[in-house]
């Protein structure tokens, strides 16, 4: 190609045009079809009838249910709030009942009652919903907490272009001082959302700016620390993790029930479901799995300090350091803010 200045626009153009393949992929594949895969629900009761019941559903669904009985109507509540099922039917000839969480997925709940609506009418009764976990009245759906690690996961992600970019001419150790003061300024942006604007937290508005501290500094560090090596296609790399594998396995609005096996299994281990599950067990059931998923952010941020380490040991012993032209920094914080 004999244009140096097309060459160099086609080049750029390469990156946006592999975040449309990627972003399609991801959030089709995640969200277009929503089926139970192994939805987890119970049917109370401890009778024969009962368990022959069980099987029939189990029988009838398939891979798509996981089917258990429990002896009483506290134990299926007991194991709703602590999302172990995602919803229990009780049995009962004249006011048949299932019991949902709508704070956990209100997708579930509504995958839940289309299961066991079916078995109701069988016996010719209306089917009684009962809610044991309802999100705030400000956030009906319960959703929110999805847009809010939204929110957060872009003012981290396009904050690295401008902090690896136009931050290079620092050295590593003001520029991660420099990151971590960002991740309290977009944490607290986060709380604010979630307190005052929208009200989706009503108490432990605290613990919701810790979650979303934790949650950014590790995007940020580890975005910081790729852009020593990556350049240009860090905004690549981050959409990647942070956008396309990251919304699609938070469980914000399809927890992994609902999901294919890849990003059920990511929702295991990957941060934004951190966060998401986090915030739920902070807002709506008394804190129970909040252990599991500080673990989970806290190891990002590990995983972002170790980055962003290995990053200033290789720019302290590269042979020929050399900060990137200006209009190089402009145009990769102009990529990352545009997305």
């Amino acid at each position: 190609m004999r244009s140096p200045a097309l060459r160099h626009v086609l080049t750029h153009l390469v990156t946006p045009l592999l975040m449309c393949v990627g972003m399609g992929l991801a959030y089709m594949g995640a969200f277009v079809t929503p089926e139970p895969n192994h939805l987890p629900v119970a049917i109370v009761g401890s009778g024969a009838e009962t368990k022959a019941l069980a099987q029939s559903v189990k029988d009838e669904a398939g891979d798509a249910l996981d089917v258990r009985t429990v002896p009483d109507r506290a134990r299926a509540v007991g194991l709703l709030e602590s999302r172990e099922i995602t919803g229990a039917y009780v049995p009962d000839p004249a006011r048949p009942e299932v019991l949902v969480a709508t704070a956990a997925s209100d997708m579930g709940a509504m995958a839940v009652e289309k299961v066991f609506s079916p078995v109701a009418e069988a016996h010719d009764a209306p089917l009684t919903v009962t809610d044991v976990a309802k999100p705030v009245d400000d956030d009906p759906t319960g959703q929110g907490l999805f847009f809010l690690m939204i929110a957060v996961s872009i003012g981290s992600y396009a904050s690295v272009a401008v902090l690896g970019g136009a931050g290079a001419a620092l050295p590593m150790r003001p520029r991660a001082l420099l990151t971590l003061g960002v991740s309290v300024v977009v944490s607290g942006i986060g709380a604010l959302l979630a307190g005052p604007v929208f009200h989706l937290a009503h108490h432990d508005l605290a613990g919701i700016w810790g979650l979303a501290w934790l949650y950014s500094a590790g995007i940020l560090l580890i975005g910081v620390g790729l852009h020593t090596f990556l350049k240009r296609w860090t905004t690549l790399a981050m959409m990647v993790l942070f956008v396309m594998l990251n919304f699609t396995s938070s469980g914000g609005l399809f927890r992994p029930e609902l999901q294919n096996g890849f990003f059920g299994t990511l929702h295991a281990f990957w941060n934004g479901a951190g966060f998401v599950e986090g915030a739920r067990s902070l807002l709506y059931f008394d804190g129970d799995g909040l252990g599991r998923t500080l673990w989970t952010l806290a190891a990002w941020l590990v995983a972002g300090l170790a980055v962003t380490a290995i990053a200033g040991a290789y720019e302290r012993h590269r042979t020929a350091p050399a900060s990137p032209a200006p209009h190089e920094a402009e145009e990769e914080a102009e990529e990352a803010v545009g997305v």
